[in-house]
Protein backbone atom coordinates (compact mmCIF):
# COMPACT_ATOMS: atom_id res chain seq x y z
CA UNK A 1 0.00 0.00 0.00
CA UNK A 2 1.09 3.58 -0.61
CA UNK A 3 1.57 6.36 1.93
CA UNK A 4 -1.86 7.72 1.01
CA UNK A 5 -3.55 4.68 2.52
CA UNK A 6 -5.43 5.54 5.71
CA UNK A 7 -4.22 3.96 8.91
CA UNK A 8 -6.83 2.63 11.27
CA UNK A 9 -6.53 4.11 13.80
CA UNK A 10 -4.64 7.27 12.84
CA UNK A 11 -2.47 8.89 15.48
CA UNK A 12 -3.47 12.38 16.54
CA UNK A 13 -7.18 12.24 15.71
CA UNK A 14 -10.25 10.65 17.19
CA UNK A 15 -11.53 7.42 15.68
CA UNK A 16 -14.72 9.16 14.57
CA UNK A 17 -12.69 11.84 12.80
CA UNK A 18 -10.67 9.12 11.08
CA UNK A 19 -13.84 7.50 9.77
CA UNK A 20 -15.22 10.84 8.60
CA UNK A 21 -12.01 11.45 6.66
CA UNK A 22 -12.02 7.97 5.15
CA UNK A 23 -15.63 8.43 4.04
CA UNK A 24 -14.61 11.26 1.71
CA UNK A 25 -12.21 9.03 -0.24
CA UNK A 26 -14.75 6.77 -1.91
CA UNK A 27 -17.24 3.98 -1.26
CA UNK A 28 -14.59 1.30 -0.61
CA UNK A 29 -11.07 2.35 0.31
CA UNK A 30 -7.77 0.64 1.12
CA UNK A 31 -6.73 0.92 4.77
CA UNK A 32 -3.97 -0.30 7.01
CA UNK A 33 -4.88 -2.08 10.24
CA UNK A 34 -2.58 -2.17 13.28
CA UNK A 35 0.57 -4.16 12.56
CA UNK A 36 0.76 -2.89 8.95
CA UNK A 37 -1.96 -5.32 7.85
CA UNK A 38 -3.58 -4.36 4.54
CA UNK A 39 -7.35 -4.37 4.24
CA UNK A 40 -10.30 -2.67 2.56
CA UNK A 41 -13.07 -0.73 4.26
CA UNK A 42 -16.58 -0.17 2.88
CA UNK A 43 -17.80 3.24 4.03
CA UNK A 44 -20.74 4.03 1.74
CA UNK A 45 -24.28 2.79 2.13
CA UNK A 46 -24.12 1.23 -1.32
CA UNK A 47 -20.86 -0.62 -0.70
CA UNK A 48 -21.93 -1.93 2.70
CA UNK A 49 -25.30 -3.01 1.32
CA UNK A 50 -23.62 -4.94 -1.51
CA UNK A 51 -21.28 -6.72 0.90
CA UNK A 52 -24.01 -7.65 3.39
CA UNK A 53 -26.40 -8.78 0.65
CA UNK A 54 -23.94 -11.36 -0.64
CA UNK A 55 -25.03 -14.98 -0.92
CA UNK A 56 -21.78 -16.41 0.44
CA UNK A 57 -20.08 -16.83 -2.92
CA UNK A 58 -18.17 -13.53 -2.77
CA UNK A 59 -17.00 -13.31 0.85
CA UNK A 60 -16.27 -15.72 3.67
CA UNK A 61 -16.26 -15.07 7.41
CA UNK A 62 -13.92 -17.97 8.09
CA UNK A 63 -10.24 -17.14 8.58
CA UNK A 64 -9.19 -20.23 6.64
CA UNK A 65 -10.11 -18.25 3.51
CA UNK A 66 -7.62 -15.48 4.27
CA UNK A 67 -4.19 -16.50 2.88
CA UNK A 68 -2.41 -13.68 4.72
CA UNK A 69 -3.38 -15.20 8.07
CA UNK A 70 -1.64 -18.47 7.18
CA UNK A 71 1.30 -17.72 4.88
CA UNK A 72 3.30 -15.60 7.32
CA UNK A 73 2.16 -12.24 5.91
CA UNK A 74 0.29 -11.56 9.17
CA UNK A 75 2.39 -12.64 12.18
CA UNK A 76 1.15 -15.19 14.68
CA UNK A 77 1.19 -12.60 17.47
CA UNK A 78 -1.01 -10.08 15.62
CA UNK A 79 -3.29 -8.76 18.41
CA UNK A 80 -6.44 -8.90 16.29
CA UNK A 81 -6.09 -12.66 15.89
CA UNK A 82 -8.06 -12.80 19.12
CA UNK A 83 -11.03 -11.79 16.96
CA UNK A 84 -10.23 -13.49 13.65
CA UNK A 85 -9.05 -16.91 14.77
CA UNK A 86 -11.51 -17.94 17.47
CA UNK A 87 -14.13 -20.36 16.16
CA UNK A 88 -17.29 -18.49 17.17
CA UNK A 89 -20.54 -17.57 15.44
CA UNK A 90 -19.25 -14.50 13.57
CA UNK A 91 -16.43 -16.48 12.01
CA UNK A 92 -18.60 -19.20 10.47
CA UNK A 93 -20.31 -19.50 7.10
CA UNK A 94 -23.31 -21.30 5.67
CA UNK A 95 -24.53 -24.43 7.44
CA UNK A 96 -21.94 -24.12 10.23
CA UNK A 97 -23.17 -20.62 10.99
CA UNK A 98 -26.85 -21.59 10.83
CA UNK A 99 -26.35 -24.52 13.21
CA UNK A 100 -24.82 -22.36 15.94
CA UNK A 101 -27.08 -19.36 15.36
CA UNK A 102 -30.22 -21.51 15.51
CA UNK A 103 -29.14 -22.86 18.89
CA UNK A 104 -28.56 -19.46 20.48
CA UNK A 105 -31.72 -18.11 18.85
CA UNK A 106 -33.78 -20.84 20.53
CA UNK A 107 -32.56 -19.56 23.89
CA UNK A 108 -32.28 -15.85 23.10
CA UNK A 109 -35.90 -15.47 22.03
CA UNK A 110 -37.79 -12.17 21.49
CA UNK A 111 -40.04 -13.14 24.37
CA UNK A 112 -37.10 -13.61 26.74
CA UNK A 113 -35.67 -10.24 25.68
CA UNK A 114 -39.01 -8.43 26.10
CA UNK A 115 -39.46 -9.99 29.53
CA UNK A 116 -36.21 -8.33 30.64
CA UNK A 117 -37.69 -4.81 30.55
CA UNK A 118 -38.83 -4.71 34.22
CA UNK A 119 -35.43 -5.96 35.36
CA UNK A 120 -33.59 -3.45 33.18
CA UNK A 121 -35.84 -0.72 34.60
CA UNK A 122 -34.97 -1.83 38.16
CA UNK A 123 -31.23 -1.83 37.42
CA UNK A 124 -31.49 1.66 35.91
CA UNK A 125 -33.47 2.87 38.93
CA UNK A 126 -30.90 1.42 41.34
CA UNK A 127 -28.10 3.21 39.51
CA UNK A 128 -30.08 6.46 39.57
CA UNK A 129 -30.55 6.04 43.34
CA UNK A 130 -26.78 5.77 43.69
CA UNK A 131 -26.42 9.07 41.81
CA UNK A 132 -29.22 11.10 43.40
CA UNK A 133 -27.13 12.48 46.27
CA UNK A 134 -24.04 13.20 44.19
CA UNK A 135 -23.20 16.85 43.76
CA UNK A 136 -20.81 18.62 41.43
CA UNK A 137 -19.21 16.97 38.43
CA UNK A 138 -19.55 13.20 38.09
CA UNK A 139 -18.42 10.63 35.53
CA UNK A 140 -21.48 9.08 33.93
CA UNK A 141 -19.45 6.30 32.28
CA UNK A 142 -18.45 4.73 35.58
CA UNK A 143 -21.70 5.66 37.30
CA UNK A 144 -24.29 4.65 34.73
CA UNK A 145 -23.46 3.92 31.08
CA UNK A 146 -21.03 1.07 31.87
CA UNK A 147 -22.58 -0.68 34.88
CA UNK A 148 -26.06 -0.89 33.36
CA UNK A 149 -25.18 -2.96 30.21
CA UNK A 150 -22.63 -5.02 32.15
CA UNK A 151 -25.17 -5.93 34.82
CA UNK A 152 -27.87 -6.68 32.27
CA UNK A 153 -25.81 -9.04 30.11
CA UNK A 154 -24.13 -10.72 33.08
CA UNK A 155 -27.39 -11.27 34.95
CA UNK A 156 -28.95 -12.56 31.74
CA UNK A 157 -26.26 -15.25 31.50
CA UNK A 158 -26.11 -15.99 35.22
CA UNK A 159 -22.75 -14.32 35.96
CA UNK A 160 -22.48 -13.54 39.67
CA UNK A 161 -22.15 -9.91 40.75
CA UNK A 162 -18.60 -10.32 42.09
CA UNK A 163 -17.50 -11.85 38.77
CA UNK A 164 -18.88 -9.09 36.54
CA UNK A 165 -15.97 -6.57 36.79
CA UNK A 166 -13.57 -9.16 35.40
CA UNK A 167 -15.86 -9.70 32.39
CA UNK A 168 -15.58 -5.99 31.61
CA UNK A 169 -11.77 -6.01 32.00
CA UNK A 170 -11.36 -9.00 29.69
CA UNK A 171 -13.62 -7.38 27.10
CA UNK A 172 -11.74 -4.07 27.17
CA UNK A 173 -8.44 -5.88 26.62
CA UNK A 174 -9.77 -7.98 23.74
CA UNK A 175 -11.30 -5.13 21.72
CA UNK A 176 -8.47 -2.63 22.22
CA UNK A 177 -5.83 -2.33 19.50
CA UNK A 178 -3.41 -1.00 22.14
CA UNK A 179 -3.30 -4.42 23.81
CA UNK A 180 -0.38 -6.62 22.86
CA UNK A 181 -0.83 -10.01 21.27
CA UNK A 182 0.12 -11.65 24.57
CA UNK A 183 -2.40 -9.54 26.48
CA UNK A 184 -5.28 -10.28 24.12
CA UNK A 185 -4.54 -13.99 24.00
CA UNK A 186 -4.29 -14.12 27.79
CA UNK A 187 -7.61 -12.28 28.15
CA UNK A 188 -9.29 -14.61 25.65
CA UNK A 189 -7.99 -17.75 27.33
CA UNK A 190 -8.85 -16.53 30.83
CA UNK A 191 -12.39 -15.65 29.77
CA UNK A 192 -12.85 -18.95 27.93
CA UNK A 193 -11.67 -20.82 31.03
CA UNK A 194 -14.11 -18.87 33.18
CA UNK A 195 -16.99 -19.57 30.76
CA UNK A 196 -16.10 -23.27 30.68
CA UNK A 197 -16.47 -23.30 34.45
CA UNK A 198 -19.72 -21.31 34.23
CA UNK A 199 -21.11 -23.80 31.72
CA UNK A 200 -20.27 -26.67 34.04
CA UNK A 201 -21.85 -24.84 36.96
CA UNK A 202 -25.10 -24.28 35.05
CA UNK A 203 -25.14 -27.87 33.80
CA UNK A 204 -24.98 -29.10 37.39
CA UNK A 205 -27.46 -26.55 38.74
CA UNK A 206 -29.57 -24.91 35.99
CA UNK A 207 -31.11 -21.54 36.72
CA UNK A 208 -33.39 -18.98 35.12
CA UNK A 209 -30.66 -17.61 32.88
CA UNK A 210 -29.58 -17.73 29.26
CA UNK A 211 -26.64 -20.06 29.87
CA UNK A 212 -29.03 -22.66 31.26
CA UNK A 213 -31.46 -22.01 28.40
CA UNK A 214 -28.62 -22.41 25.89
CA UNK A 215 -27.74 -25.80 27.36
CA UNK A 216 -31.35 -26.88 27.11
CA UNK A 217 -31.67 -25.63 23.52
CA UNK A 218 -28.50 -27.50 22.63
CA UNK A 219 -30.14 -30.85 23.35
CA UNK A 220 -31.41 -30.71 19.76
CA UNK A 221 -28.35 -29.13 18.10
CA UNK A 222 -25.53 -31.11 19.67
CA UNK A 223 -22.95 -28.31 19.76
CA UNK A 224 -19.70 -29.27 21.44
CA UNK A 225 -18.73 -27.68 24.74
CA UNK A 226 -16.08 -25.67 22.89
CA UNK A 227 -18.75 -24.30 20.54
CA UNK A 228 -21.01 -23.44 23.47
CA UNK A 229 -18.21 -21.68 25.32
CA UNK A 230 -17.17 -19.71 22.25
CA UNK A 231 -20.80 -18.72 21.69
CA UNK A 232 -21.02 -17.46 25.27
CA UNK A 233 -17.74 -15.58 24.79
CA UNK A 234 -19.03 -13.77 21.72
CA UNK A 235 -22.51 -12.96 22.99
CA UNK A 236 -21.37 -11.68 26.38
CA UNK A 237 -18.68 -9.43 24.87
CA UNK A 238 -20.86 -8.15 22.03
CA UNK A 239 -23.84 -7.96 24.35
CA UNK A 240 -22.46 -5.14 26.45
CA UNK A 241 -19.43 -3.49 24.80
CA UNK A 242 -21.34 -1.65 22.07
CA UNK A 243 -24.24 -0.73 24.38
CA UNK A 244 -21.84 0.88 26.86
CA UNK A 245 -20.62 3.21 24.11
CA UNK A 246 -24.06 3.63 22.54
CA UNK A 247 -25.35 5.10 25.79
CA UNK A 248 -22.34 7.39 26.15
CA UNK A 249 -22.63 8.61 22.57
CA UNK A 250 -26.36 9.18 23.09
CA UNK A 251 -25.83 11.36 26.15
CA UNK A 252 -23.30 13.50 24.29
CA UNK A 253 -25.60 13.87 21.27
CA UNK A 254 -28.67 14.75 23.34
CA UNK A 255 -26.85 17.25 25.56
CA UNK A 256 -25.37 18.84 22.45
CA UNK A 257 -28.82 19.14 20.84
CA UNK A 258 -31.12 20.39 23.61
CA UNK A 259 -34.10 20.94 21.30
CA UNK A 260 -33.98 17.27 20.29
CA UNK A 261 -33.68 16.25 23.94
CA UNK A 262 -36.68 18.40 24.86
CA UNK A 263 -38.73 16.78 22.11
CA UNK A 264 -37.70 13.29 23.18
CA UNK A 265 -38.67 13.99 26.80
CA UNK A 266 -41.95 15.72 25.96
CA UNK A 267 -43.16 13.00 23.61
CA UNK A 268 -41.35 9.96 25.12
CA UNK A 269 -39.58 9.35 21.81
CA UNK A 270 -36.70 7.37 23.24
CA UNK A 271 -36.91 4.64 20.59
CA UNK A 272 -36.43 7.30 17.92
CA UNK A 273 -33.49 8.68 19.91
CA UNK A 274 -31.83 5.26 19.93
CA UNK A 275 -32.27 4.83 16.17
CA UNK A 276 -30.90 8.31 15.49
CA UNK A 277 -27.84 7.75 17.68
CA UNK A 278 -27.21 4.44 15.88
CA UNK A 279 -27.34 6.38 12.60
CA UNK A 280 -25.54 9.53 13.70
CA UNK A 281 -22.72 8.06 15.81
CA UNK A 282 -22.73 4.29 15.83
CA UNK A 283 -20.79 2.79 18.72
CA UNK A 284 -20.05 -0.29 16.62
CA UNK A 285 -17.54 0.87 14.04
CA UNK A 286 -15.58 -1.60 11.93
CA UNK A 287 -16.65 -5.15 11.22
CA UNK A 288 -13.57 -6.28 9.33
CA UNK A 289 -13.48 -10.08 9.21
CA UNK A 290 -14.72 -10.84 5.73
CA UNK A 291 -12.40 -12.35 3.14
CA UNK A 292 -12.85 -12.09 -0.63
CA UNK A 293 -13.23 -15.58 -2.11
CA UNK A 294 -12.42 -14.30 -5.59
CA UNK A 295 -11.75 -11.04 -7.42
CA UNK A 296 -14.87 -8.96 -6.85
CA UNK A 297 -16.19 -5.50 -7.68
CA UNK A 298 -18.04 -3.64 -4.92
CA UNK A 299 -19.66 -0.26 -5.59
CA UNK A 300 -17.47 0.02 -8.70
CA UNK A 301 -14.22 -0.74 -6.82
CA UNK A 302 -12.14 -3.84 -7.69
CA UNK A 303 -11.04 -5.95 -4.72
CA UNK A 304 -8.60 -8.86 -5.17
CA UNK A 305 -9.24 -12.41 -4.02
CA UNK A 306 -8.06 -13.08 -0.46
CA UNK A 307 -8.38 -9.47 0.66
CA UNK A 308 -9.58 -8.62 4.16
CA UNK A 309 -12.72 -6.53 3.77
CA UNK A 310 -14.51 -4.68 6.52
CA UNK A 311 -17.52 -2.42 6.67
CA UNK A 312 -18.26 0.68 8.67
CA UNK A 313 -21.44 0.49 10.78
CA UNK A 314 -21.72 4.29 10.73
CA UNK A 315 -22.85 4.45 7.11
CA UNK A 316 -25.92 6.35 8.25
CA UNK A 317 -23.63 9.39 7.92
CA UNK A 318 -23.21 8.77 4.17
CA UNK A 319 -24.06 12.09 2.51
CA UNK A 320 -24.55 10.29 -0.80
CA UNK A 321 -27.47 8.48 0.80
CA UNK A 322 -28.80 11.21 3.10
CA UNK A 323 -27.98 14.84 2.16
CA UNK A 324 -28.59 15.98 5.76
CA UNK A 325 -26.81 13.01 7.34
CA UNK A 326 -24.59 15.24 9.48
CA UNK A 327 -27.63 16.68 11.28
CA UNK A 328 -28.80 14.99 14.49
CA UNK A 329 -32.58 14.80 14.15
CA UNK A 330 -34.81 12.15 15.71
CA UNK A 331 -37.28 12.70 12.86
CA UNK A 332 -34.90 11.10 10.35
CA UNK A 333 -36.14 8.09 8.41
CA UNK A 334 -34.40 5.07 9.95
CA UNK A 335 -35.84 2.33 7.77
CA UNK A 336 -32.49 1.61 6.10
CA UNK A 337 -30.63 1.29 9.40
CA UNK A 338 -27.43 -0.76 8.95
CA UNK A 339 -25.83 -0.26 12.37
CA UNK A 340 -26.66 -3.87 13.30
CA UNK A 341 -25.87 -5.24 9.87
CA UNK A 342 -28.16 -7.12 7.52
CA UNK A 343 -28.57 -10.63 6.24
CA UNK A 344 -27.49 -13.92 7.89
CA UNK A 345 -25.13 -12.20 10.33
CA UNK A 346 -27.61 -9.53 11.50
CA UNK A 347 -26.83 -8.83 15.16
CA UNK A 348 -28.70 -11.25 17.42
CA UNK A 349 -28.47 -8.78 20.27
CA UNK A 350 -30.10 -5.86 18.43
CA UNK A 351 -33.45 -6.15 20.27
CA UNK A 352 -31.70 -6.21 23.64
CA UNK A 353 -29.45 -3.25 22.79
CA UNK A 354 -32.45 -1.22 21.65
CA UNK A 355 -34.47 -2.13 24.75
CA UNK A 356 -31.63 -1.38 27.18
CA UNK A 357 -30.84 1.94 25.54
CA UNK A 358 -34.45 3.09 25.43
CA UNK A 359 -35.00 2.26 29.10
CA UNK A 360 -31.65 3.69 30.21
CA UNK A 361 -31.99 7.03 28.41
CA UNK A 362 -35.62 7.49 29.45
CA UNK A 363 -34.78 6.78 33.10
CA UNK A 364 -31.70 8.98 33.11
CA UNK A 365 -33.12 12.10 31.50
CA UNK A 366 -36.52 11.88 33.16
CA UNK A 367 -34.79 11.52 36.53
CA UNK A 368 -32.36 14.38 35.88
CA UNK A 369 -34.15 16.78 33.51
CA UNK A 370 -31.39 19.41 33.88
CA UNK A 371 -28.49 17.03 33.22
CA UNK A 372 -25.80 18.70 31.12
CA UNK A 373 -22.22 18.14 30.02
CA UNK A 374 -19.55 19.55 32.32
CA UNK A 375 -17.19 20.27 29.40
CA UNK A 376 -17.28 20.88 25.68
CA UNK A 377 -18.11 17.74 23.67
CA UNK A 378 -14.76 17.88 21.87
CA UNK A 379 -12.97 17.66 25.24
CA UNK A 380 -14.53 14.29 26.12
CA UNK A 381 -11.94 11.49 25.82
CA UNK A 382 -12.92 8.71 23.45
CA UNK A 383 -11.91 5.07 23.65
CA UNK A 384 -8.77 4.39 21.56
CA UNK A 385 -10.02 1.20 19.94
CA UNK A 386 -11.47 1.39 16.44
CA UNK A 387 -13.83 -1.61 16.47
CA UNK A 388 -16.12 0.14 18.94
CA UNK A 389 -15.97 3.74 20.10
CA UNK A 390 -17.47 5.94 22.77
CA UNK A 391 -16.47 8.11 25.72
CA UNK A 392 -13.92 6.79 28.21
CA UNK A 393 -15.26 9.30 30.72
CA UNK A 394 -18.33 11.47 30.55
CA UNK A 395 -18.22 14.45 32.94
CA UNK A 396 -21.71 15.77 33.62
CA UNK A 397 -23.61 17.94 36.07
CA UNK A 398 -26.77 16.12 37.05
CA UNK A 399 -28.83 18.97 38.48
CA UNK A 400 -31.73 18.27 40.86
CA UNK A 401 -33.54 14.96 40.58
CA UNK A 402 -37.12 15.14 39.35
CA UNK A 403 -39.68 15.13 42.14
Amino acid sequence: MTESVSRLPTAGESVFDTYERIRTRGPLVPIELPGNVSAWLAVSHQAVSEILAGDGTLFSKNARNCPALHDGTIPADWPLRALTDIDHLLNKDGDEHRRVRTTIARAFTPGRVAALEPRIQRIAAELIDDLRDRTGEIDLVSGFTTPLPVRVICELFGVAADEQPQIRRWTTTVVSHTSTGEETQAAVQEMLSYLTELLGRKRRAPGDDLTSALLQANDESGLTDDELVQTLWLVIIAGHETTVHLLGNAVIALCSHPAQLAEARAEERWSDVVEEVLRFRSSACVMFNRYALRDVTIAGVDVPAGAIVGWYAGVGRDLRRHPDADVFDIDHDHRDQLAFGRGPHFCLGAPLARLESRVALSTLFNSFPRLRLACEPDAIPLSPQFITCGPLALPVLLGPIAS
